[in-house]
C-alpha cells in the first residue's frame, strides 16, 4: 500500500498529485473530483461534507462509497469530524477538509511498522485508530456515574439531574455511533463487489467485533446510569415521604388543640367551666397533656 505524507495537508496534496496513481489519495472537497478521476472511479453523487451526518456505506457498481461522522472526544454532542471515502479494486480516496484523516495516518505511521501493505490492512488500521481511545473514554463515563451514585447514597442529590442528563445523551450518541461502525465493518466483510482479497476480509471482522464491544459497553453504562437515576428518584421520594409524614404528624398534634380552643372559644353561659377561675389554666394543662400523649404515641409508632 503506497501513500505519501507531507508536513501539511497542502504539501501532502501537492505530493500525491505528482505521483503516478498512488494507492491512497487524501483529498479535500475541492480536489476530490480530480483524485477520483486519477483513481479511475466515477461517482455521480454530490461530494458535500456538510451533508455527512452518519457513518454509512453504499455499494456502487464501480466503487464503495461511504461516509464517516466521528464524534470529537472532548465534545461528543458538538461538531463532528466528517469524512467521505471511496474504494475500488486498487485505490482508496479519502475526502476530508479538517486534516483529521491526515493526522490519523501520521499517528499510524508513528505507531506501526507495518502501516498497511494492502487496502484491507490500511482500512483496518485507519478505522481502528479513530476508535482506539474510545474504551478509555467510556471508562471516564463509568467513573463519573460511580461518583454520582456515591453522592446519591450519601444524600447529596442537589444538581443530580443536571449532571446525569448530559452523560446519558452522550452515551446514547456514542451507542448509535458504534452501531453504525459495526454495520460498516459487516458491509466491508461481505465484500459484495469483490474488491478485497478473501484472505484479508478477516480484518473487517475485527472492526465489527471492536465496535460491538464498545457498543455493549455503552449499553451497560446506559443501564448503570438508569439504575443510578432510579436510586436518585427513590431518594427523592423517600425525602418527600418524610416531609409528608412530618407534616401529617404536626397536623395530627394540632387538630385536638384546634378542637379544644374552638370549643371553649364559644363562651356559652351555661358551660360548666364558665366563670370558674381555674378554667383557663385547666384548658392549658389539658392541651399540654394531649400534646405529650400524642408525642409518646408517635414515637412508639416510630413516626417521630
Amino acid at each position: 500500500m503506497r501513500y505519501v505524507l507531507g508536513e501539511t495537508l497542502q504539501e501532502y496534496q501537492e505530493e500525491i498529485m505528482e505521483k503516478d496513481r498512488p494507492s491512497v489519495f487524501l483529498a479535500t472537497s475541492q480536489t476530490a473530483r480530480d483524485c477520483l478521476e486519477q483513481a479511475g472511479m466515477q461517482y455521480e453523487g454530490e461530494i458535500n461534507l456538510k451533508d455527512v451526518g452518519f457513518c454509512k456505506m453504499e455499494t456502487q457498481q464501480e466503487c464503495l462509497a461511504g461516509s464517516l461522522c466521528i464524534p470529537k472526544l472532548l465534545d461528543i454532542l458538538g461538531e463532528r469530524y466528517k469524512i467521505l471515502f471511496f474504494i475500488n479494486r486498487h485505490h482508496i480516496v479519502i475526502v476530508d477538509d479538517d486534516e483529521f484523516s491526515y493526522r490519523l495516518i501520521r499517528r499510524i505511521k508513528r505507531k506501526k511498522t507495518r502501516q498497511g501493505e494492502s487496502k484491507e490492512k490500511f482500512i483496518y488500521n485507519f478505522m481502528l485508530e479513530f476508535i482506539s481511545r474510545d474504551l478509555e473514554l467510556l471508562g471516564h463515563y463509568e467513573k463519573r456515574i460511580m461518583d454520582l451514585e456515591e453522592g446519591v447514597m450519601d444524600g447529596k442529590i442537589q444538581g443530580f439531574q443536571n449532571a446525569i442528563m448530559p452523560i446519558r445523551r452522550e452515551l446514547l450518541t456514542l451507542h448509535s455511533y458504534y452501531d453504525e461502525i459495526m454495520d460498516m465493518g459487516k458491509q466491508l466483510e461481505e465484500n459484495e463487489n469483490g474488491f478485497f482479497a478473501k484472505k484479508q476480509v478477516k480484518y473487517f471482522g475485527v472492526i465489527s467485533d471492536r465496535a460491538d464491544r464498545l457498543m455493549s459497553k455503552a449499553s451497560q453504562l446506559l443501564e448503570y446510569a438508569q439504575q443510578v437515576r432510579d436510586a436518585y428518584k427513590a431518594q427523592v421520594d423517600a425525602q418527600q415521604n418524610n416531609n409528608m409524614q412530618f407534616l401529617t404528624v404536626i397536623s395530627t398534634i394540632f387538630f385536638p388543640l384546634t378542637l379544644i380552643t374552638s370549643w371553649y372559644g364559644m363562651n356559652f353561659p351555661n358551660m360548666p367551666e364558665f366563670g370558674w377561675k381555674y378554667a383557663y389554666p385547666a384548658v392549658i394543662i389539658v392541651s399540654i397533656l394531649v400534646i405529650i400523649l400524642e408525642i409518646i404515641y408517635f414515637k412508639k409508632k416510630k413516626m417521630l
